[in-house]
C-alpha cells in the first residue's frame, strides 16, 4: 500500500490527502493536539501525536511530505528525528516558500534565481531546504506563493467591512490556490525528479489591493477603503510581507509535471470560492 507520512499535517497536506485517500492510499499525519487528531481521524487520516515516536510511521511510509515551518535551530523534524535520513521513502516533498528569493522590486524570478532571502523566515527556509536535500533522500522542493482556498479567502473581511486595500506603489505578490498545490504534489509523485525545485503559483502576479477589489465586485459590495502603506496600522508580521515584491514564474510545473492550473489567476480562484460557499 502507498502510504504518505505528512510531517506537520496542515492546510496544503490536507488537500493532497483529499486527492490520495480515494485512490487507496493510507495517509499518516502528525499533529500536536488530541483535538486535531480527532479531526484528522474523521477525515480518514491516521493521526500521530507530535512530539512522539515516529519510528512505526517511518517504517510504513513510502512517501513523505514535510510541511512544518522551520525554526532558528532548523527543521523541527530533521532535528528531532535524524532517523528520517534512513527512511526508505521513494518520494519526499518539502514545502518551502517563495520568500527564499527575497525582494526583486517587482521583477520576475524562477527556480534558477539565486536565493537571496531578505527576511529571517526566508533565511530559515533556505537552510531547511538545504538540510532536507543533504539527507540523501529523494527530496523535491516546492516553493509556495501566498496560499488561499476554502476558509482562506478575502470574502469574510470584505463582508464585515474590516478589509482595507493597503496601497504600496509597485507592490506585487504571486499567489496559489490550495487545490493547485495539491495537484502539483500529486503530479510530482507520479513523475519524480529528486533534487528538483518547483515554484507553485498562478499565472498572474498582482497587487494585493486588486484581489480585495475583485472580491468586493463579486459580492456586489463597495470597494474596501484604500490606506497608504506608510501610515497603515499593521502588525510587524503583516508589514514584513510588504518588504518583498516579485513576480514568480511557474513554467517548470507545466513543462516537467504536465500541470494545467485549475485556477490560473485570482479571478478564477475567487469566483470558484464564492460559488462553493
Amino acid at each position: 500500500m502507498k502510504t504518505l507520512l505528512s510531517l506537520g499535517h496542515g492546510y496544503s497536506a490536507a488537500a493532497l490527502a483529499h486527492r490520495l485517500l480515494p485512490q487507496g492510499w493510507a495517509v499518516i499525519g502528525t499533529t500536536r493536539s488530541a483535538e486535531k487528531a480527532a479531526v484528522l481521524r474523521a477525515a480518514g487520516v491516521e493521526p500521530v501525536l507530535w512530539p512522539g515516536d515516529l519510528a512505526p510511521a517511518l517504517r510504513r511510509a513510502t512517501h513523505i511530505l514535510a510541511s512544518a515551518g522551520p525554526e532558528a535551530a532548523g527543521d523541527p523534524f530533521l532535528r528531532a528525528v535524524p532517523e528520517i535520513a534512513q527512511s526508505g521513502a521513494e518520494w519526499v516533498g518539502y514545502l518551502s516558500t517563495t520568500a527564499v528569493y527575497g525582494d526583486h522590486q517587482g521583477g520576475w524570478v524562477d527556480e534558477e534565481t539565486p536565493l537571496t532571502p531578505a527576511s529571517v523566515r526566508g533565511r530559515w527556509r533556505v537552510a531547511a531546504e538545504a538540510a532536507w536535500l543533504a539527507t540523501g533522500l529523494p527530496v523535491h522542493v516546492f516553493r509556495l506563493a501566498g496560499i488561499y482556498g476554502p476558509g482562506r479567502g478575502p470574502f469574510a473581511k470584505v463582508r464585515e467591512g474590516s478589509a482595507r486595500r493597503i496601497i504600496k506603489p509597485g507592490q506585487v505578490f504571486s499567489r496559489t490556490h490550495v487545490e493547485d498545490i495539491a495537484q502539483v504534489l500529486e503530479a510530482s509523485i507520479r513523475r519524480p525528479n529528486p533534487g528538483a525545485a518547483y515554484n507553485v503559483c498562478d499565472d498572474d502576479p498582482a497587487p494585493p489591493e486588486d484581489v480585495l477589489s475583485e472580491a468586493a465586485r463579486l459580492l456586489d459590495l463597495p470597494e474596501p477603503p484604500a490606506v497608504d502603506f506608510a501610515t497603515a496600522e499593521m502588525t510587524p508580521m503583516a508589514r514584513s510581507f510588504y518588504e518583498e515584491s516579485k513576480r514568480v514564474r511557474n513554467d517548470r510545473i507545466k513543462r516537467e509535471l504536465g500541470v494545467a492550473l485549475l485556477y490560473p489567476d485570482y479571478r478564477a480562484g475567487l469566483a470558484a470560492l464564492l460559488e462553493d460557499e
